[in-house]
This record gives C-alpha cells, sequence and structure tokens, in this order.
C-alpha cells in the first residue's frame, strides 16, 4: 500500500483550495430550498468553479464500479440517495422535509480536495433533523481521530461508536486519502475493522465521510442511472465529509471558509 505524505507546498495549496471550496458549497447549500431543483445547484456549482478557475473532477471521471463517465459537477442525493445522485439528467425539485446531500470535489493548481454536506429543505420531521446531527456527531468523532499514533481503524471505530441504536452505517463506500488523486490509499472504513490498520502520520491528508441511514438496514442498492445508491430500506440518509490534514498537533479540518 502506497501512502502519500504532503509536502509543505502541497499544503499551502490545499489550505487555500479547501477555503474555496467550503465557500462554494455555502453558496449551494442556499439553493436547497423548497421549488429550486439539483439541476440550479449543478448549474451554479459549474458558474462558481469557473470563476474560481477550478476543475470539477467528478465531471467526466469514470469510477471502476461504472459502465459511463460521471456527468455532472457535482453530486446531489436527496432523501434516500446516501451518494452519486445524478443532478442533471433528470433534475429533482426541492421540497419541504427533504434532506440533501450536496458533495463536490475540486482541483485547484493541481491538488484534489473533496467535501460534502446535507441539509434540510424548510421544515424537517424530527427524525430527520435527529440523522443530520448524528451524521455530524459521526464527522467529528472521526476526525477527531485523525491524529499521529492513531490507527486508520481508529477513525472507523470512533465514528460507529457515535451512532446510536436506530441509525446504520453504510458500508458500502468509505473515505479515503485525497491530495494528489480524487482517491488514494488508505481506504478510511465508517466502522470499526479488525486485522492490520494503517499508522496515521503527520503530512496525511484524508477524506472522512461518514454516510448514515435513519432505521436499522445499512444495504444499498444502485440505481439504473448506474451511480445513485439508494438505501434499501427506503429510509432517509445523510452524507457529510471533509478533508482533513493530520499535522503534529491533530487534524485540521482543510475544507472550511
Amino acid at each position: 500500500m502506497s501512502i502519500t505524505l504532503k509536502t509543505e507546498e502541497d499544503i499551502k495549496i490545499l489550505r487555500t483550495g479547501g477555503k474555496l471550496l467550503a465557500s462554494i458549497l455555502n453558496e449551494l447549500e442556499k439553493l436547497v430550498v423548497a421549488g429550486n431543483t439539483s439541476l440550479d445547484v449543478d448549474d451554479t456549482a459549474m458558474e462558481l468553479l469557473e470563476q474560481n478557475n477550478l476543475e470539477p473532477l467528478t465531471l467526466g471521471y469514470q469510477p471502476t464500479f461504472a459502465e459511463r463517465p460521471y456527468p455532472a459537477a457535482v453530486c446531489v442525493s436527496i432523501n434516500d440517495e446516501i451518494v452519486h445522485g445524478i443532478p442533471n439528467e433528470t433534475p429533482k425539485e426541492f421540497v419541504d422535509g427533504d434532506v440533501v446531500s450536496i458533495d463536490l470535489v475540486i482541483g485547484y493548481k493541481g491538488m484534489v480536495l473533496d467535501s460534502a454536506r446535507t441539509v434540510g429543505v424548510g421544515e424537517i420531521d424530527n427524525q430527520a433533523s435527529q440523522l443530520l446531527d448524528v451524521t455530524k456527531k459521526a464527522l467529528q468523532a472521526g476526525i477527531k481521530a485523525a491524529k499521529p499514533g492513531n490507527r486508520i481503524v481508529d477513525i472507523g471505530a470512533a465514528i460507529e461508536d457515535s451512532v446510536p441504536e436506530g441509525f446504520a452505517i453504510v458500508r458500502d463506500f468509505c473515505g479515503h486519502g485525497v491530495g494528489y488523486e480524487l482517491h488514494e490509499e488508505p481506504q478510511i472504513p465508517n466502522f470499526r475493522t479488525k486485522g492490520e490498520s494503517v499508522l496515521i502520520e503527520t503530512g496525511m491528508v484524508l477524506a472522512i465521510e461518514p454516510m448514515i441511514i435513519a432505521g436499522n438496514d445499512p444495504d444499498v442498492v444502485i440505481d439504473r442511472d448506474g451511480y445513485t445508491a439508494l438505501t434499501a430500506s427506503g429510509q432517509n440518509s445523510a452524507h457529510m465529509e471533509h478533508t482533513v490534514l493530520v499535522t503534529d498537533k491533530g487534524p485540521e479540518i482543510l475544507t472550511i471558509a
């Protein structure tokens, strides 16, 4: 397994790029209101990326599991859509009570940053509100564990320990290294695993991204579009993600404005 530690110059670029990514997500989040559509989010994402000379790294990207390149600049996943929702092929209108995930990956001066957030539309019910809170706390727990001397397994263990009964952790997708490429080693499961685990070192850059489902069923199905991952139960899900730098003093979140 090849783990790439980032240089001081890389880190300077990543810090600036992370702030740009966060500021764009802040603007996209404002569009998640009743009456707007997933296409509005994608169109605005493209405009903001172009204005800031950033690359939309999901656009045209073809992962190993897919039969075709991804067709949009951003992923917009609504309610029972966990990740990889396509916003521009069959645009969906947001309605009060929805939970909406926006996942954006950018290229900035040759470096890669990745972040996602899930928000509610208007008034959301108690279960949806709790889902967002649980996912936020899971992300915080995972980030806190990303410190030198710990191992990657400790991130997943911290996430799992933070998730209460009545919520399930998606096991089909995981976090990953990031910085030079969209997906680098190590893979970062969002649950406790057994066996050998990579030592966390200063200079690592990690995309930590718990995905949580309301209810007790963690199973996932893939939509006919080949990308959109749905909860098998039909329950809502949430996805939150930050790009995190491991420093001597602990984790530093790069994707905040």
